[in-house]
């Protein structure tokens, strides 16, 4: 099942008086929203005291928002466990990795390991699945809310250091296979027991690699494993109804794929401004991109969850003005939040749902805007919001993306990985990916992103594995049978799934697909960067390669930058945007594949017969209409800065 492209909104009716809710609906219904998100946060209000259920506010909401046409989807509220909860179990706060016991008064204060708290929440969950499924405007289930946020997938506590240990003992067998795998006859580190092993914090330096990688597979998989259990009571109860959880941006302290066995549809929460205030771009990106955000980085997370959900994707929570949370939080360009919802849907989105529907006048999140300003009266976002629903319904646009022709290989153990053990300060897996999308994405080139378990990658004409910490079988698989270009990037392979060097050195492919090996690595230092003869420069990661391969790309000292063997490709090192944009525009001459010719900050993807450009720049900007475009039918080829264009494809994607 998939549902048409629709708005929705995140709406608190615990924190509005009664008497305001029905002409809270009926506003929603006539702005075109549909999908109403609501209870993430309401324990306190399910259960004031333990066992002293009160659920009548929330079934009397669903009943006013039914009334009005609008589908709930209802949050557990495991995200915010009650004080009493706290006082019940206190030993479910987490611990720091510094040891230190995280405290209640704010939320996300629970432990992912302790399972007494685990079973709480299946009880919660039970709860209410049991006393709304079969409320006739129930849509769907969301659990809890953005898994991990604040960084709280890690825990150091008593509860996760036995947990650590059982798991330990399950995946390894015997404790000499551990300390095997593991290399522990290095500084003597060989343990008797899985008894003996502690968390790898506080000790003197550094941790072994492979111990320090296993604790964060092991905190993923307790993810995993919290949200199976609310999964399962969800589905058992109403099997018909999707069950959601909200992801976040640049967030990658979970493996999102595992997750995500246990969800129908994956959703993100999109705040394009915020991110890129948090994020760790340039001061010349974050300034010429201050009140659009990130001109990619939203997009990527569209493929990214797209992928994660199996196709099936929402944004549960799009920004709709300044937000709260970064150190500065600038208003957007006019039009924003309508490009933001026009971006989604071209990616795919099934619901793009603006947080929140009024803004709070009191605690953490009052500075946070919403659809309606505290007064009540519209914000600048309200009219946007009413002008993408009319938009979407005049173009009735409808369907899932087409497969794209590049793909790129999101892995979250290379995220671990090279945060583990960097080796050059400042090199990210998740950067290093981004900036080869983005290079791909100025061309109006439309990308998917494949799970490390992708075992084919027939139907694309190029796909790129960058920085992949090591080769899983299925990839192994799907490098050998494809005919198309593949990008291997700096890094990959460099290591084995234990967190040790392979045998014939990085990037580890029989010689007779890529005969490459990394003999020497050099560190480069944030700023210093390397010339690339013909144009961008390497910097952070440079590796010295022994190649019977083509060189076709080298730097100003002679070190090969890119080779080449057939149709596969070796990037030898982290670049800078020129030198990006370099390598994405020679596999696209190389696989000879159709770009488009776009004005900057403007991009653009397809979907469903139509292809919608968006404009992330600051001022206007002008098309042309393509080869395969037969009219424009919402805007035109002049685009003001924020401005949205959808042109009808003369042959549907």
């Amino acid at each position: 099942m998939t549902i048409e492209p629709t708005l929705g909104v995140c709406y608190y009716p615990e924190h509005w008086p009664e008497d305001w809710w029905d002409k809270d609906a009926a506003r929603m219904a006539d702005v075109g929203i549909q999908y109403v998100r609501i209870g993430e946060f309401a324990w306190s209000r399910l259960e004031p005291t333990p066992g002293d259920l009160q659920l009548d506010w929330m079934i009397r909401a669903m009943d006013v928002l039914g009334r009005h046409g609008l589908k709930v989807i209802v949050g557990t509220p495991t995200a915010t466990p009650p004080r009493w909860m706290v006082d019940k179990h206190p030993d479910m706060l987490a611990v720091d990795a510094h040891g230190r016991r995280k405290g209640f008064g704010s939320r996300r204060h629970y432990d992912f390991s302790h399972l007494p708290y685990r079973e709480e929440s299946a009880r919660i969950t039970q709860i209410l699945a049991d006393a709304l499924s079969d409320h006739p405007a129930l849509g769907g289930w969301q659990t809890d809310n953005e898994y991990g946020c604040h960084g709280t997938t890690y825990s150091y506590s008593p509860a996760a250091l036995e947990g650590f240990r059982k798991w330990l003992a399950q995946r390894y067998g015997l404790i000499e296979a551990l300390n095997e795998a593991w290399g522990n006859v290095f500084w003597s580190m060989e343990y008797n027991s899985f008894d003996q092993i502690e968390l790898p914090n506080l000790l003197v330096c550094e941790p072994n690699p492979i111990h320090d990688l296993d604790f964060r597979r092991y905190s993923s998989d307790q993810v995993s494993a919290f949200n199976k259990v609310q999964y399962d009571i969800l589905k058992a109860k109403r099997p018909d109804l999707p069950v959601i959880h909200n992801f976040m941006s640049r967030y990658s302290e979970f493996d999102h794929y595992d997750l995500a066995e246990t969800l129908d549809v994956a959703s993100w929460d999109s705040y394009p401004i915020g991110h890129l205030a948090v994020s760790d771009e340039s001061e010349e990106i974050k300034r010429q991109y201050l009140r659009q955000g990130d001109p990619d980085n939203a997009a990527f997370h569209h493929d990214l969850y797209r992928t994660v959900g199996h196709g099936r994707w929402w944004v549960m929570e799009q920004q709709p003005g300044p937000v709260n949370w970064a150190s500065f939080n600038p208003d957007p360009l006019p039009g924003m939040a309508r490009l933001w919802a026009w971006e989604a849907f071209a990616h795919g989105a099934e619901v793009v749902s603006y947080f929140r529907w009024r803004q709070a006048p009191f605690a953490q999140e009052q500075m946070h805007a919403g659809l309606l300003r505290p007064d009540s009266e519209p914000a600048p976002a309200h009219d946007e919001a009413s002008q993408v629903s009319r938009e979407l319904k005049q173009t009735a646009l409808s369907g899932p993306v087409g497969k794209a022709r590049v793909a790129l290989v999101f892995d979250y153990d290379s995220e671990w990985a090279w945060e583990v053990q960097p080796q050059s300060k400042g090199f990210s897996h998740g950067a290093h990916v981004r900036e080869i999308y983005a290079a791909f994405r100025k061309h109006g080139v439309d990308i998917d992103i494949l799970s490390p378990k992708t075992n084919s990658f027939a139907g694309y004409d190029i796909v790129a594995t960058p920085a992949l910490f090591a080769w899983t079988d299925q990839l192994r698989e799907a490098v050998e049978s494809f005919e198309g270009y593949l990008l291997v990037g700096p890094r990959t392979g460099s290591k084995t799934k234990n967190f040790s060097i392979p045998a014939r050195l990085g990037p580890d492919l029989s010689p007779n697909l890529l005969d490459a090996r990394v003999m020497r690595v050099d560190s480069i230092p944030g700023h210093v960067s390397i010339p690339v003869k013909g144009g961008g420069s390497t910097k952070l990661w440079r590796e010295k390669v022994e190649t019977r391969g083509e060189i076709v790309m080298e730097d100003s000292e002679g070190v090969p930058v890119l080779v080449s063997q057939g149709k596969i490709f070796y990037l030898t090192a982290s670049g800078d945007r020129a030198l990006m944009q370099r390598i994405a525009d020679y596999l696209i001459a190389e696989a000879d594949l159709p770009t488009l010719n776009l004005p900057a900050g403007v991009r653009a993807r397809s979907r469903g017969g139509y292809r919608i450009y968006v404009n992330y720049s600051a001022g206007p900007a002008t098309l042309n209409l393509a080869e395969d475009e037969s009219e424009y039918v919402v805007g035109e080829s002049e685009m003001p800065a924020a401005g949205v264009t959808v042109a009808r494809l003369a042959k549907a994607d």
